[in-house]
């Protein structure tokens, strides 16, 4: 009976331990709600890949209703909010619920259509449903206003490749310049507390920031790239920018 007692004591405390190890993790939660670039797939795929520190919640629009999330309380114990959403109006309470999350100076990843997440095009929201056009200027110091032509070419290069910043986020990334999967966004200018590691060019054109980390109002950091077409996932750039960006913003 004392070895039985024993044996269930070990048990328990191992049990015990790695309750509390997952709790100490960090928590990353995905928020994913858009149908143009298959984000759905390349981002639990990019997770089992590159993510292996922490603990990860996707939240996914309702198929039958798609400016509502489901499972958006994952985002009350968010340690970093990843977003992939294009054009959603939402529920106050679950737009709130992303409101108080950035308040709290928690960081922000965003991905392609992010710049324009939570709001219509020349549209007001139903009734039952809220907007934030503000989102992309707040939360990521940006200026989305369009995208050139899919048939343009857009190559990506890194911008002030010896600053600190830069050091981190392209800390691996080998083959640059390279071209993008998607068209290339209209995004200048941005706010001036971003921080531009890559840009891209297209023929005939000025070069428009790629990707940048911004320092909110709020304390908060967030990081923002208009890459995100599956191509990108399939390069040699946007996964590990990505793993970087994660990284800065957890432990930078």
């Amino acid at each position: 009976m004392r070895l039985l007692c024993l044996v269930m004591m070990f048990f328990i405390l191992c049990f015990a331990g790695v309750r509390q190890a997952d709790a100490d993790q960090p928590h990353l939660v995905f928020l994913v709600a858009e149908k143009e670039y298959q984000t759905e797939k390349t981002l639990p795929d990019f997770c089992k890949q590159y993510v292996h520190d922490g603990r990860t919640s996707f939240v996914y629009a309702n198929p039958h209703e798609p400016n509502k999330l489901i499972g958006s309380e994952a985002v009350d114990t968010a340690d970093l909010l990843f977003i992939s959403v294009r054009r959603r109006t939402l529920p106050p309470q679950q737009l709130n619920r992303i409101r108080q999350y950035v308040q709290a100076g928690k960081p922000v990843i965003g991905i392609r259509t992010a710049s324009h997440a939570f709001c219509l095009r020349n549209k007001e929201p139903e009734d039952g449903f809220a907007a934030w056009p503000e989102f992309d200027s707040t939360v990521f110091g940006g200026n989305y206003t369009n995208h050139y032509k899919n048939t343009l070419v857009a190559m990506i290069q890194s911008v002030q490749p010896g600053s600190s910043v830069s050091k981190v986020l392209l800390s691996g990334i080998k083959k640059l310049p390279t071209r993008s999967g998607g068209s290339l966004y209209r995004v200048s200018p941005l706010e001036e507390r971003a921080d531009v590691v890559l840009e891209g060019t297209v023929e005939g054109q000025a070069p428009e920031p790629v990707a940048w980390t911004f320092r909110r109002a709020d304390g908060g950091k967030s990081f923002y790239t208009s890459l995100g077409h599956v191509d990108d996932f399939r390069g040699p750039v946007l996964p590990r920018l990505l793993s970087n960006a994660i990284g800065w913003c957890l432990h930078e």
